[in-house]
């Protein structure tokens, strides 16, 4: 029996344990989490700091060492995440809804657990102890698999998890790491239909389409975040800029970061000497009719066609022009990938009618897109951001980690 299968079928048995898991045993794990990870918070940074060593020497990116980095404050706001988990209410058991049949049937429809979640994941540790409380919480087992840039940091904080759980009644195999990181135990994983209920895939485009093509079970896909911000006409510049500068600079490397401003052409030479003062330390790939006005500065380049639809993941931001509203909605609904995209308006119809007709997951009016996190959502993380429409969309907390089953209720009824 390989590795992945026989963690496969213990998660299946941890699944049906889980069943009979109390909201108060859930929460004191949950607690007890929390307190561990702060307490051991410097072995936590000695694996991670392992992690970044063998990173910065086999060439990983900036972006995605920053995603790769665990500092205390990222420590604590772990731990600040998984108590925000154990104080939400519980889901698992909501009745729905329910009616009583002609014949005296008393039916009602039932929150349940998913059963066996596999999350595949790239770089970022944090996402470890995110998905193991959120996949407490809901009463599903889950079977994570991270990337080789992250392992030594993944195999402690899932062992912190497992062991302090494993004092309040964890099942064995409800929270599984795959140790084993080379590719073929990805594609193994993927094929384990008879075991595992749903996958979902976080990381490169690559893995994505390379899961989406091969796998056997039922995949939500967290898409890329190529993220729109359109500058309306009646738009207060300094507003604008301020939200604009949040939304790239503030960590560019994640996927809620803009990669696109459109902007409204009457509005170009108001912004744009602004934009380029503000945001010195951006690479400013500008669409030609702007090109031909502010060409010249360091931080200025001339856009090309790879440019549209990009997600850069670093201090590059397209600029585009448009002529109105509805120009604006057509190019993000066309480039964008569905993650989250921004109006920056004072006009409320035009605020309405981006809302309305912009098909993102997540759709902002004078704000920025760095908000689109299940943390910020109030979900104490996030499992993932579904830009699909299927069965979740956008953050992904505990309930969307629950489906639903039908329970009726009779008293000898045939039919």
């Amino acid at each position: 029996m390989s590795e992945i299968l026989s963690l496969a079928k213990q998660a299946k048995l941890a699944s049906l344990a889980l069943k009979s898991l109390q909201t108060r045993t859930k929460n004191e794990i949950l607690n007890a989490v929390a307190n561990e990870l702060i307490a051991k918070k410097e072995q936590i940074k000695e694996q991670n700091l392992l992690d970044l060593k063998n990173g910065k020497d086999s060439g990983l990116s900036d972006a995605l060492l920053d995603r790769l980095t665990l500092t205390d404050a990222h420590i604590e706001a772990m731990a600040a995440g998984v108590l925000q988990v154990a104080n939400l209410a519980d889901p698992v058991g909501e009745i729905l809804g329910g009616w009583r049949h002609e014949n005296g049937m008393q039916i009602s429809k039932v929150r349940v657990p998913l059963g066996v979640v596999g999350v595949i994941y790239e770089s970022r540790p944090n996402v470890t102890i995110d998905v193991a409380a959120l996949a407490l919480k809901s009463q599903n087992a889950v079977i994570l698999r991270g990337s080789a840039s992250a392992i030594h940091s993944n195999i402690v904080l899932e062992k912190i998890f497992n062991q302090t759980g494993a004092m309040f009644g964890l099942p064995s195999g409800a929270v599984t790491l795959i140790k084993d990181t080379n590719r073929q135990s990805v594609d193994e994983l993927i094929r384990m239909d008879n075991y595992i209920d749903i996958l979902i895939p976080r990381g490169g485009k690559g893995l994505k389409e390379h899961i989406i093509k091969n796998a056997t079970i039922p995949v939500i896909q967290t898409g890329a975040g190529v993220c729109h911000i359109y500058v309306d006409e009646s738009a207060d510049i300094s507003d604008a800029v301020r939200i604009i500068k949040n939304a790239k600079t503030q960590r560019p490397s994640v996927c809620n970061a803009v990669e696109c401003v459109i902007l409204h052409r009457n509005v170009i030479d108001k912004i744009m000497p602004v934009l380029i003062a503000e945001l010195s330390d951006v690479k400013l790939r500008l669409e030609g009719e702007i090109y031909e006005n502010y060409d010249g500065f360091e931080n200025v380049k001339k856009a090309n066609e790879l440019d549209f639809g990009a997600e850069f993941l670093d201090m590059i931001l397209l600029v585009k022009v448009v002529g109105c509203i509805d120009d604006a909605i057509c190019y993000i609904n066309e480039y964008s990938s569905g993650h989250s995209d921004a109006i920056l308006s004072k006009d409320y119809e035009n605020l309405e009618r981006f809302l309305n007709a912009v098909d993102s997951a997540v759709v902002y009016a004078n704000a920025s897109t760095r908000f689109s996190d299940g943390g910020e959502f109030g979900f104490g993380g996030e499992i993932g951001i579904s830009t699909q429409k299927l069965h979740a969309r956008g953050p992904m907390g505990i309930r969307e980690l629950t489906t639903y089953k039908y329970i009726v209720r009779g008293n000898g009824q045939t039919r």
